[in-house]
């Protein structure tokens, strides 16, 4: 039974009473001597290894690009959410969303939307190729080992097309296995939202096996704030999803390996129907990727050649004027095939390659109802083309030095629709003084039209442009034993930059970023700050000079933790300044409060609670034909896990 707003406040104190009573037991059997295994317990490494900025094992702080990893310590304060719920809590990042979870949601990350920033999963691109937008609304974080976030432009000279903004890549669970163990999940949050999860991995001398699985429901809320808007309905949508991730690695010799990995989410979205009132409007979702690689190492070179395939199959039942039983269906499917070659060049590392993508988009007529349609009839018609391939070569090189870092990239993409297209990045990091670094980077990037830009009838502009852009950035850095501090400027000239149905001629991007994440014995802390001006400077154009939708000026996060061998709790506020629509409507500025935490009972038994918006902020994410779109508000979600090993 869902509990009212009152309800669940208080039932909420009760929780967080009780989270912090656990927490206080656990430390108290922690002085008492009742460790547990080191191994276990929450540990923060400032300068991690990232792989996503130059496609090669670095050190953070040899990255010319701002870069940000979430690992699996900080998704454990993520139980019970999707990938879209850890990003939004991200510095830099700012999401909209259609009501709760599960629906409709995009990020924007550098002035860049979700279209504009490639996601990928174990190397694989992760998109529908209709609307282009990577769903991950429908990503359970519990299946997932690692995030890794790559901003801003220098990404596309590596990955290609849709990087512009960045790239954010997803690690699989159990990707990195340092031992045989299993865990079991159960969890129940607000909304009647229940999670019950296992995971078991096995490792050897020459092979590792994970395999999860995990299944999420929820009662949802009534996703239409303005509960009278027309042809919307009342209630409240749900959302429930069935997860599954498997990683497989093998090595043959000391010298050649191979593995496999997938990430899949069948799921059901409740959601509000337009044009003709369906009281139960919902939608059936198949999510997922799949990759297998073989690999070879020498003392030189190490050489990999992966094929994979990512799908994104969505099929609404949310009118009477089709078959109800059968929607209306969009079934994306992304084929990719890479080799890949990185060389030791003493000093220094060569990596060339050459990749292959083939996108195929299998809809059904698409029904789409204007605004009013009591008085306009409905468009039906379908997708053509609706597939195409991308041929691709890239080669880079970089350096890393006790005094200096230097990364160059460059690649060539011929799509079938668009013809060739090269970028380049060329970027240099010097150390000035101990712990201090300073460097400057420049950057080419390109998007090509997705079939949604193309052809969705109403919207459609077969005579599109790729977009194009020019970006450069600068940033000086101070790291050591306890903090890493960076302040990032950057400056990006946007060409024939998509918005609805047109090429804008001219976005002008430009902002600062400052985050700085701090490790003072048990205590962490630190903060993220953006500046960002993302106008149109069209000058034809009636929003000549206007900030681009959704695009807040200044936004922000602080967080402080602690953390004890027994427990550890974080505290976490994040910001976002007004924004406006794409109907030109201001959406009020917004600050959420949020607490997470976990603490062990037992050596193999750990209590996870998180609480967000603990003030009862209300707010909106979303405004779309004068409707606006719900956000929760004081919401929880409480588990336990039991590991064995």
């Amino acid at each position: 039974m869902a509990l009212s707003r009152s309800s669940s406040t208080t039932y909420l104190r009760l929780c967080i009473l009780s989270a912090l009573g656990v927490f206080a037991v656990s430390a108290t059997a922690a002085n008492n001597g009742n460790a547990v295994d080191d191994n276990a317990l929450p540990q923060v490494e400032l300068d991690k290894i990232v792989v996503t900025a130059t496609r090669t094992p670095t050190r953070t702080s040899n990255v010319i690009a701002q870069t940000r990893v979430i690992d699996k310590e900080e998704l454990k304060h993520f139980q019970g959410q999707t990938v879209t719920d850890v990003l939004k809590n991200q510095p830099g990042i700012n999401i909209t969303q259609s009501g709760g979870m599960g629906t409709i949601s995009n990020f924007y990350m550098r002035g860049y939307d979700s279209k504009q920033v490639l996601v990928i999963i174990d190397g694989i691109r992760y998109s529908s190729i209709s609307t282009g937008t990577p769903s991950l609304n429908l990503l359970s974080a519990d299946q997932i080992d690692r995030i890794e976030i790559l901003y801003g432009a220098s990404g596309s000279s590596i990955y290609g097309a849709d990087a512009m903004g960045g790239v954010i890549q997803i690690f699989t669970k159990g990707n990195n296995i340092e031992q045989s163990n299993g865990s079991t999940t159960v969890g129940y949050g607000n909304n009647n939202h229940y999670q019950i999860g296992a995971t078991g991995q096995l490792k050897n001398d020459t092979s590792s096996l994970s395999l999860g699985v995990s299944r999420n429901k929820t009662d949802g809320f009534n996703a239409i704030a303005n509960a009278n808007a027309f042809d919307y309905n009342a209630d409240d949508d749900g959302f429930e999803s069935t997860n599954v991730s498997l990683a497989l690695r093998h090595k043959f010799t000391n010298s050649l390996s191979a593995g496999i990995s997938g990430l899949y989410s069948d799921s059901t979205t409740e959601f509000d129907s337009a044009g003709t009132i369906i009281p139960n409007a919902y939608s059936d979702q198949k999510n997922g990727s799949a990759n297998a690689y073989l690999q070879y190492q020498t003392p030189m070179t190490l050489t990999k050649l992966s094929y994979g395939q990512s799908i994104d199959k969505s099929t609404s039942h949310d009118n009477n004027s089709i078959n109800y039983q059968e929607g209306s269906q969009f079934d994306t499917t992304q084929e990719q095939a890479r080799l890949e070659t990185s060389i030791n060049a003493q000093p220094g590392t060569v990596i060339v390659g050459a990749e292959w993508l083939s996108q195929k988009l299998d809809a059904s007529d698409v029904l789409v109802y204007p605004p009013y349609p009591d008085t306009t009839p409905p468009v039906q018609t379908p997708y053509d083309p609706d597939d195409r391939t991308v041929k691709s070569a890239f080669v880079g090189y970089q350096l890393a030095e006790t005094y200096y870092d230097l990364q160059a990239n460059y690649r060539v993409d011929d799509n079938s629709q668009y013809g060739n297209e090269s970028t380049y990045n060329l970027g240099a990091a010097i150390r000035p003084l101990a712990g201090m670094r300073i460097g400057a980077s420049y950057s080419t990037g390109f998007r090509a039209p997705t079939f949604n830009d193309l052809y969705y009838p109403g919207y459609n502009n077969p005579n599109l442009k790729p977009e194009t852009s020019k970006n450069t950035e600068v940033f000086v850095e101070y790291d050591n034993d306890m903090q890493t501090s960076r302040l990032t400027g950057y400056h990006t000239d946007v060409e024939d930059l998509i918005g609805g149905n047109t090429n804008t001629a001219e976005a002008k991007i430009k902002g600062l970023s400052l985050t700085s994440d701090w490790h003072l014995s048990s205590f962490i802390f630190g903060l993220g700050y953006d500046y960002l001006d993302a106008k149109n400077k069209t000058r034809t154009d009636a929003n000549f000079d206007q900030q681009l939708p959704y695009r807040p000026k200044n936004s922000g996060l602080v967080y402080i933790g602690y953390q004890q061998p027994r427990f550890d709790v974080r505290l976490e506020a994040k910001h976002s300044d007004d924004r406006l629509t794409t109907e030109n409507k201001e959406l009020d500025s917004y600050t959420l409060l949020n607490l997470s935490g976990s603490a062990y009972i037992t050596p193999n038994l750990r209590a996870n609670v998180r609480v967000d918006n603990i003030t009862d902020e209300d707010y909106t994410l979303a405004s779309q034909f004068g409707n606006e779109y719900a956000t929760d508000g004081t919401s929880y979600f409480t588990s336990l896990t039991y590991n064995w090993f």
